[in-house]
């Protein structure tokens, strides 16, 4: 559902801390703090509705920051390394947004992809709706399909609509337009109390998927815009095509500085409108974790809370790093040094839809600059193997396969620093050993006859058929699995 009238104002507060506000700001995001509120009770299956698109059921998305991809800057040239990405596995293309950006209070050079000045244009710096259209064509002729980030709770100050549709606007106290977030300074508040703005954003959200062919939407600070707006624009898109929606909020990870009665985890987005939400809880723990903060039993608890609140076969995204995280929290090797590797294996084998930002399979370790030109320093491919095996797995073994509701997830005892999991889907297996700490580490693998694992690798390579328990070296990881 959505926020409630009287919880408007506080949307101003809502976004820094949930790693959402960064799309505007700079602020850093906190870590996940004990504070976070406990989730509601399981939820009837029967409400979730979705139905995902096949072609997601082993799909890995991969985030493309146009801009900042080649020196070019645009679809043509990013178009060039799709072949690359195909076989690395990647299953969905995520773009940034591609609509011309404001100019009227711009932060930087070339201003923020999420202040939109016109949602039914393309941003000539990225090139035209031909090239786009071009990029999305050649997508799908290469089996990957492509989502485009849409921003759907504000727009810039110089927006279209500003002059068209000024009551499509909320106001401040006297009058005026207003940002969302207090730091968002360069865009200003739609108001979704008003049928008309609820018309023309989902006519124009299908506008793209008709005239782009594109795939379906990541939806910017999706909690923050009504439910029942998201439910209503899902069921008219898939009238077009079967789409994949993505949301950038969770559930799971409530604001630390209102009262748990305050916050309403109930969104209820995963049921109608949306295939997956951010992990941010998780990712929040897991940052914990890879700097030694907190016990990886904690683990369990994420768990325990995830499961509690939703039915089998109900998915969130699960990363290492995304446009926010990287511009203003660092990237995984400044956050988390030697366990960055350990901890993509986990995101990418824990029960979710992985996701990788772009650079990543190069080790890109700097802080791309989010309001100015800063290009991707490729300079060679040092991870691409790494990921290529991981995704590699993903797409070929029943075991991992997303919105799966007859496959089981099963963490297992193991040492300190240490997470070991089994994940199984029929006679099939994976189990996943990752050792976050400075010393070797012995994990035993699950019960039953330890022949019939077959050794898949490490950091070190392929891993050797040996008995149980399996030698796990020092931030490293070891799969084994079950075919």
């Amino acid at each position: 559902m959505p926020y409630p009238a009287p919880f408007r104002p506080l949307r101003a507060l809502l976004l820094p801390l949930l790693l959402l506000g960064a799309c505007q700001s700079g602020t850093k995001s906190k870590p996940e703090t004990e504070t976070t509120a406990s989730p509601a009770a399981t939820r009837d299956s029967a409400a979730y509705t979705i139905r995902h698109p096949e072609w997601a059921r082993h799909a890995t998305i991969y985030q493309v920051n146009v801009r900042q991809y080649t020196p070019q800057g645009t679809f043509r040239a990013a178009e060039a390394d799709l072949p690359r990405l195909q076989r690395m596995g990647v299953g969905i293309l995520w773009l940034m947004p591609i609509n011309p950006i404001g100019r009227s209070h711009r932060k930087g050079t070339l201003g923020s992809a999420y202040s939109v000045r016109d949602y039914r244009a393309v941003n000539l710096d990225l090139g035209s709706l031909a090239d786009l259209q071009h990029y999305v064509n050649t997508a799908h002729g290469l089996g990957m399909h492509v989502i485009l980030d849409w921003v759907a709770n504000h727009t810039a100050w110089d927006s279209n609509l500003t002059t068209e549709h000024p009551d499509w606007y909320t106001r401040d106290s006297l009058g005026h337009f207003r940002p969302p977030v207090a730091d968002w300074q360069d865009v200003i508040d739609l108001d979704y109390t008003k049928p008309a703005l609820r018309r023309y954003m989902t006519e124009t959200m299908a506008y793209w998927v008709k005239t782009a062919g594109l795939d379906g939407f990541r939806c910017d600070v999706a909690g923050l815009v009504p439910t029942d707006f998201w439910n209503a624009t899902r069921a008219e898109l898939e009238k077009i095509k079967p789409v994949f929606m993505l949301a950038e909020w969770d559930e799971l990870f409530p604001p630390t500085f209102i009262s748990r009665k305050e916050f309403d985890p109930n969104t209820r987005l995963l049921e109608k409108a949306f295939d997956a939400t951010y992990a941010l809880r998780l990712h929040g723990l897991l940052d914990s974790l890879g700097r030694g903060q907190k016990p990886t039993t904690e683990l369990a608890h994420y768990w325990a809370a995830e499961r509690k609140l939703y039915p089998a076969g109900v998915n969130l995204m699960t990363f290492t790093s995304t446009h926010d995280i990287n511009a203003w929290d660092g990237s995984e090797y400044e956050r988390l040094g030697k366990n960055a590797q350990p901890e993509a294996v986990l995101t990418m084998l824990w029960p979710g839809i992985p996701m990788l930002y772009n650079g990543q399979e190069a080790g890109m370790k700097k802080r791309l600059r989010f309001f100015d030109k800063d290009t991707i320093p490729w300079v060679n491919y040092g991870y691409q193997g790494f990921y290529m095996m991981l995704i590699g797995l993903k797409n070929r073994h029943p075991a991992l396969r997303n919105f799966d509701t007859g496959a089981s997830f099963q963490l297992l005892p193991a040492p300190e620093q240490c997470v070991a999991f089994v994940r199984q889907k029929g006679a099939a297996k994976v189990f996943v050993a990752v050792n976050l700490g400075d010393l070797p580490r012995a994990v035993a693998l699950p019960a039953g006859p330890a022949q019939a694992w077959r050794g898949v690798f490490s950091k070190a390579g392929a891993l050797p058929l040996t008995a149980a328990p399996v030698q796990v070296a020092a931030h490293d990881w070891a799969i084994r699995i079950i075919e």
